[in-house]
This record gives C-alpha cells, sequence and structure tokens, in this order.
C-alpha cells in the first residue's frame, strides 16, 4: 500500500507529514518506557523482518496482489509506541533507497501504514485479551484478529485522505469499495503471518513478548488445607532460546525470506496499484525522486541476474534496515536510562 508521489496533493501531504512527525516525537517518548537492554536489539530485528517479508506479495485474487504492513506484528512483538517506529524506519529505507513510496508522500505513508495499522491493532489486541481465557492461544488469536482488521482500516484511511486531497476525479465511493475490499483478502494473509510470528516467539521467549507482558494463569495451590491463588507463567519452564541465538535466528530468517524467497513472490501489482490502475487513480503519479538509486524497484543495478539482481537487493535491505533500527533504538533505550539517571 505505498503511496507514490502525486497521488495525493501537496497540502494534504504536507498535513500528514505533520501528523507523522507529531507521533514519531510521541512514539520515541513512548519507546523509552517499551524498551530495555533486552527487548532494543529486538526491536531492530523486527523492522529488519518486517522489510523482508514486505519483499514477499502473496496472491489474493485475479491479477491483484497483498503484502505485510506490519504494524500489528511490531505493536504485539515490542509495544505501540517502539512499533510506529519500527515500521517508519522501514519506509524510510524503503522509499529513499528503493524508490517505494513516495518521498513527497512520506508523511502519508507513515500516518496510513505505521500510524494506522499499529494503533488500530493494538487496540483491537488490548480489548481482545482482556475478555479471552488468558492462555497462548488467546493472544495468537487476538493477533490474528488485530492484524485482519488493521489493514482494511488503513485502506479506510487512505481513501478518507484522498477524498480530501486526491489529485484526480474519480468517484470516491469506487475508490471506497475497492480498497477495502481488496484490503479485506490481504487482511487475511496479514493475519495469518502475525499469528505465526508472534506463535512462534511466544514459543521460545514468551517474556520478550510485549503483547503477552502480565498475562498469567490464575492456578490454585492447596496450603495447609486451603485453595490459594498463585501465578503460573504464561508458557510452561522450559530451557528458554537465548536472545542472540533468537535473534541470530531471526536475523538468518530475514536474509533467506530477502535474499531468496522473494524471487518466487507474486509479481501482480498490489492491491492500490490495482485499484489505483482500475479507478484512474495513477493518472497524474509522478516519478520517483531516487529512480536512479542504484538500488530502485529492488534490484541491483548493473546485475544482468534477476534472481541475483533482488536477492542482493533484498539482502542489503534487510543489513541495513536493521543496522538503522537498532540504532535507533539503542539511542531511545541509552536516552531512556540518561533520562531516569538525571531525575
Amino acid at each position: 500500500m505505498h503511496v507514490p508521489d502525486g497521488f495525493i496533493d501537496a497540502p494534504i501531504s504536507a498535513a500528514t507529514a505533520v501528523v507523522a512527525a507529531g507521533a514519531i516525537a510521541v512514539s520515541l517518548r513512548g519507546a523509552r518506557r517499551e524498551l530495555d537492554e533486552r527487548t532494543a536489539p529486538l526491536a531492530g530485528l523486527v523492522a529488519a523482518f518486517i522489510f523482508a517479508v514486505q519483499m514477499l506479495n502473496f496472491p489474493v485474487a485475479a491479477g491483484t496482489s497483498g503484502h505485510l504492513l506490519g504494524g500489528a506484528l511490531a505493536a504485539i512483538l515490542v509495544g505501540p509506541y517502539t512499533g510506529v517506529l519500527c515500521v517508519s524506519v522501514v519506509l524510510l529505507m524503503q522509499g529513499i533507497l528503493f524508490a517505494d513510496g513516495g518521498l513527497t508522500a512520506l508523511g502519508v505513508n507513515i500516518t496510513d501504514m505505521a500510524i494506522t495499522t499499529t494503533v488500530v491493532a493494538y487496540a483491537v489486541f488490548r480489548g481482545l485479551v482482556k475478555v479471552l481465557p488468558r492462555t497462548r492461544r488467546s493472544i495468537t488469536a487476538a493477533s490474528f484478529t488485530a492484524a485482519l482488521l488493521s489493514v482494511p482500516a488503513a485502506a479506510l484511511v487512505f481513501t478518507l485522505l484522498y477524498s480530501l486531497g486526491g489529485t484526480t476525479d474519480v468517484s470516491l465511493g469506487k475508490v471506497a469499495t475497492a480498497m477495502i475490499g481488496v484490503h479485506l483478502l490481504i487482511g487475511v494473509g496479514e493475519a495469518a503471518i502475525t499469528a505465526l510470528t508472534v506463535g512462534a516467539v511466544i514459543a521460545v521467549r514468551p517474556d520478550l513478548v510485549y503483547g503477552a507482558r502480565g498475562l498469567e494463569q490464575r492456578l490454585k495451590l492447596r496450603v495447609n488445607g486451603e485453595l490459594v491463588d498463585a501465578q503460573a507463567p504464561l508458557a510452561p519452564a522450559a530451557p528458554r532460546t537465548s536472545r542472540r541465538k533468537l535473534w541470530i535466528t531471526g536475523l538468518a530468517a530475514s536474509f533467506l525470506l530477502a535474499g531468496f524467497v522473494s524471487f518466487y513472490a507474486s509479481s501482480n501489482p498490489d492491491g492500490l496499484e490495482k485499484v489505483a490502475a482500475d479507478q484512474g487513480i495513477d493518472q497524474k503519479a509522478k516519478e520517483h525522486a531516487s529512480a536512479d538509486s542504484p538500488l530502485a524497484d529492488y534490484g541491483v543495478r548493473d546485475v544482468d541476474d534477476a534472481r541475483l539482481s533482488g536477492g542482493l537487493a533484498g539482502v542489503i535491505g534487510v543489513g541495513v534496515t536493521v543496522v538503522a533500527g537498532t540504532g535507533v533504538f539503542w539511542a531511545v533505550r541509552k536516552r531512556r536510562g540518561t533520562t531516569s539517571q538525571a531525575a
């Protein structure tokens, strides 16, 4: 759902840039409370993983594909404030290095893909875990539902922004129907990826999943003939996977997905591209300012072999994103420590 330059006019693009900047500023402060020495490296890994999985377009309808947006996944794994920053880092890397998503539309994309998906998904997730049984399966189910709803919510926000600043004269009703319809289907893929990933991390390190913190099952213990409440951890006691091993495994998976599996991704246009072409939204689309980037369109310039070119671009993207993301989150974590000491 990366919005290119020219879809939304300058005033609305500028307004969303202000919204995005404000949200990032708030998220930087909020992330200080969410991150600690254990989760800061995980946040950088989450950003890299989202970058990798976004390269894997999956078919959703005739001639249409979809890809992960990532807001729900990031919010549940590392927290809503940190989640906004994770997706924003990905969007920034994609826009600057890969000419994916317009630079003048960066505010639109952050508002739509980072803020909307994260806020909606985490609100739905928290609401569900409060009423569902406090089990690992409940967290996975809540993750699925939250991710599923976050995608059409983003489509709805794009439709709203288009109604305010669209550059072509297209029926708003047709745009809304097409966008929400196709993104409901994409939401199913988003939900499956999110639930599988959250479930996998919970299985080995539930303590590192932000959305699982504080979730416990009530057990009864008999003490001196009386039943009393006892707290049991979300997952049964077992040898834990070390944070380093988890990080290395996650990074290796990201490199594999971006560097190899992405070659087999669907080549069909994604939901926004398809709707834009069908409804005429793209009539005033502009060439990307980074169209001459050596990594534009997820390929390495002067590398003729398509598989090798795309694979190298994916590996470079994952590497740059994990370095940039980890740097940002370590700085936020360090700032938290400095602020605490000053207080």
